[in-house]
């Protein structure tokens, strides 16, 4: 285990709250843009949109939970590093093996569920 990960503190400071407010106006003004410029061409609306969320994204990085959110991304790309992913026979392997387990139980459930639907139809009819 990484030990950058444990002991994180949990606050909330006042600066980043403010952080979040501002990027909450960032992303609001960037769809209020949208609609406001109306007379615009729609892909440079749309593109205003993606900037406002781009910089609201980039303030609500330098947050605490930010930072929290780019370890925690970090670390995910250096487990992932360590995995030992299977050949492309194997993979293929695996995968049959899968399909076929999910047919044969999907065919054993409908078998019951034929049988079950003729002993209900049996006990109703008699």
């Amino acid at each position: 285990m990484n030990t950058k990960a444990e002991n994180v503190g949990q606050g909330t400071s006042a600066g980043d709250i403010l952080k979040y407010a501002v990027a909450l106006l960032v992303a609001g003004g960037g769809i209020a843009a949208f609609y406001l410029l109306a007379t615009w061409p729609t892909p440079v609306r749309g593109l205003l949109v993606a900037v406002a969320f781009a910089a609201a994204l980039g303030v609500l990085a330098l947050t605490a939970l930010g930072r929290r959110g780019k370890d925690f991304l970090s670390e995910s790309m250096f487990e992932l590093r360590k995995v030992v992913w299977p050949e492309r026979s194997e993979a293929m392997r695996i995968t049959a093996v899968v399909l076929v387990v999910v047919v044969a139980i999907s065919l054993i459930l409908f078998v019951f569920d034929q049988l079950i639907e003729q002993a209900i139809k049996f006990l109703l009819t008699n």
